[in-house]
């Protein structure tokens, strides 16, 4: 195995220009075509032989700059030293540095029409920590992958991940959990790896989100504002810690996702803006090039180099960090030319229209060209509007998302619940309303890091009532959710109640589980919502399609109460729901699919959660016609609460 941190030539001893490029013609053709894929191969630093000398060849693209310099402490930051030679018409600059050593501190020195500045590497695959700005010299390649099995399955059952479980915990890294003798310290990502893997595990998700790990300069961001987009971010440790924490998850059979931001950028000075002295990544025109309300640049869409150097950076993470899905934030504000803009803010389209048409085929290709090269991931679209078709495939006009964050569910559901109780019936839309589109698209239902921050307060501190009422609706709305046809996404300190919003620079409030009956049984309420979730095929067998939903009763607004049946193919696997949104229990009778007893599988006021016991067990099937239904069973609503009824066939 070649050692590439050997120093066989000091890097000022040779003419670095002098050396063989890496690039061939078929580089330089698909680079102008932007469809050059693999380009973080090529681009950023990267260890090599060249015409036999170790070393490290820089490759950056800078169109419009008349000089550019790689400097480093491999030579004393002097720009005089390793001058980079520029391919036309590509606009690429190349040089070859011998004797450098992996950890070695780099920037480009970018000069044009007479201003000289000194950047981040675009493709740099490492970054000093911030407040420095440096890039950094690493080998992804020696990192030792030992998740062969998963990575196999994942392939293999591709076609069949719409009929699977799909629960997800999001993560922000930085905060889930710091050590109590150092809470002012980030976490490394292999100290987190082993209890953050396990607790994910006990829970029962299939997944994990994380908020974004893309190097950003502003902590406060929460990792929205990326500037360095193929950066794993140097505040939790290096590229191979980041690699054994996604191995370690994948060894326990549980997917990574990431937040990925291609919708803009910030605009520090070391970053993409005017990288040649030009507005390069970025849209010349404020109307398109600039996001006000978020204080950052859009990406230039209709860049040929830019749309490539986007598509890279997302195969880039699926193959040298084997992550499983990507989730992609605000898409929204990359369909729409007037999306935050007032009137005479914004540009229109060639056609006079509002879209960005542009940013429409960039999404499409994006898509295109993940799952074709790596089947069995995932991309999930932040989409808040009525875009049509955002989960169609390509090939059928649709942007080809796997699936698509349901935030009107979200803010519905949410309002429903923040109301008293006596109220509520006069709401009774606002839960059925989903149902209208719940398969319109292919839906995750998301309670997200945005629902418990900026004065939202959390799920618990919203709720009504006292609380006991306050831990039942939590229950009850989780229940709720995980009934629901769509996969699942909550936010991590949600599943045990905490009180306080979400502070990225504090870990989460641990010490509440020690309150076993409230916040204790909260977490078990979602442990077993999940393995129940995974257990039962009519949970999830049949999500995105109208096959696996029907109502029994959507109309009884007067009490609150809502039951319906979820339903896999096999139609001897129905289950039963209903949902008590009052504070009273109330015996009702319900209509059921099938002339069979049925057993209840699953109550959230189980004294086991930190309920009050109100349940029912065992329900015999009457002959009493109700709900449109021939049969029916009588069955003890609990407060605040939701139960799952099974049948029970006789062989």
């Amino acid at each position: 195995m070649t050692n590439y941190n050997e120093k066989p030539l000091d890097s000022a001893s040779l003419d670095a220009g002098a050396f063989s490029t890496v690039l061939s013609d078929y580089d330089f053709y698909l680079f102008g075509e932007g469809k050059h894929w693999q380009m973080y191969e090529k681009l950023g630093a990267h260890f090599r032989i060249v015409d036999g000398v170790v070393g490290v060849n820089f490759l950056v693209w800078a169109p419009n700059a008349s000089n550019v310099s790689v400097i480093g402490d491999f030579n004393d930051w002097d720009s005089r030293r390793n001058p980079m030679r520029k391919h036309y018409p590509s606009g690429l600059w190349e040089a070859f540095v011998p004797g450098v050593s992996e950890g070695a501190n780099y920037k480009y020195r970018v000069e044009s029409n007479g201003e000289i500045t000194e950047r981040s590497d675009p493709i740099g695959f490492f970054a000093e920590q911030a407040p420095k700005t440096a890039s950094v010299v690493v080998n992804l390649d020696k990192y030792q992958w030992n998740d062969g099995a998963w990575m196999e399955s994942r392939e293999k059952s591709a076609s069949q991940w719409e009929r699977k479980p799909i629960s997800i915990y999001e993560a922000h890294l930085g905060s889930w959990l710091r050590s109590e003798k150092t809470p002012d310290k980030n976490p490394n990502y292999r100290e987190i790896a082993d209890q953050l893997v396990e607790y994910v595990k006990k829970l029962g998700y299939t997944h994990v989100e994380f908020l974004p790990v893309a190097e950003h300069p502003l902590l406060g961001s929460w990792g929205y504002q990326v500037i360095g987009m193929f950066s794993v971010t140097s505040r939790y440790g290096r590229p191979e810690d980041f690699m054994y924490l996604v191995d370690k998850f994948h060894q326990n059979n549980i997917g990574v996702i990431l937040d990925w931001v291609p919708a803009h950028f910030p605009k520090d000075g070391h970053g993409l803006r005017r990288f040649d002295g030009t507005a390069l990544y970025e849209y010349e025109d404020p109307r398109l090039g600039e996001r006000h309300d978020w204080g950052t640049l859009v990406f230039n869409y209709s860049r040929n180099e830019v749309r490539n150097y986007l598509v890279a950076n997302a195969l880039f993470w699926l193959d040298k960090y084997h992550i499983d899905g990507l989730r992609v934030d605000a898409v929204a504000s990359m369909l729409y030319l007037d999306y935050g803009r007032e009137s005479g803010e914004w540009l229109p389209n060639r056609f006079g229209g509002r879209e960005n048409l542009e940013a429409v085929e960039f999404l499409k290709e994006l898509n295109v060209q993940t799952h074709s090269k790596y089947p069995g991931i995932l991309t999930i679209a932040e989409e808040s509007t009525t875009w049509p078709g955002v989960c169609k495939s390509v090939s059928d006009g649709g942007l080809g998302f796997s699936m698509k964050w349901n935030m009107g569910w979200m803010n519905d559901t949410l309002r429903y619940c923040r109301e008293d109780p006596i109220y509520r019936k006069y709401h009774h839309d606002q839960m059925t309303f989903s149902f209208m589109y719940a398969f319109s698209e292919k839906f995750v239902l998301p309670i997200s890091h945005d629902e418990v921050v900026h004065g939202k307060g959390t799920i618990i501190g919203n709720a009504p009532g006292d609380l006991w009422q306050k831990f039942a609706l939590a229950r009850l709305l989780y229940s709720y959710m995980w009934a629901h046809p769509g996969k699942k996404l909550l936010f991590m300190g949600c599943e045990f109640g905490q009180w306080k919003e979400w502070n990225f620079n504090e870990s989460l409030d641990w010490g509440l589980l020690k309150y076993d009956d409230t916040h204790g049984g909260l977490q078990r309420c979602v442990t077993d919502l999940n393995r129940i979730y995974r257990r039962e095929k009519a949970f999830h067998d049949l999500d995105f399609v109208w096959q696996g939903f029907e109502w029994i009763n959507c109309k009884d607004w007067e009490e609150s109460l809502f039951s319906f049946v979820r339903k896999a193919e096999d139609p001897r696997e129905h289950i039963v729901v209903v949902a008590n949104f009052t504070p009273v229990p109330r015996r009702k009778l319900v209509g059921v699919p099938a002339n069979v007893d049925y057993q209840e599988i699953y109550c959230s006021d189980a004294p086991y959660y930190g309920g009050s016991g109100v349940g029912n067990g065992l329900v015999t099937i009457r002959d009493v016609p109700w709900d449109d239904r021939p049969q029916s069973i009588e069955v003890l609503a609990p407060p605040l609460g939701v139960s799952f009824f099974k049948p029970i066939w006789k062989e």
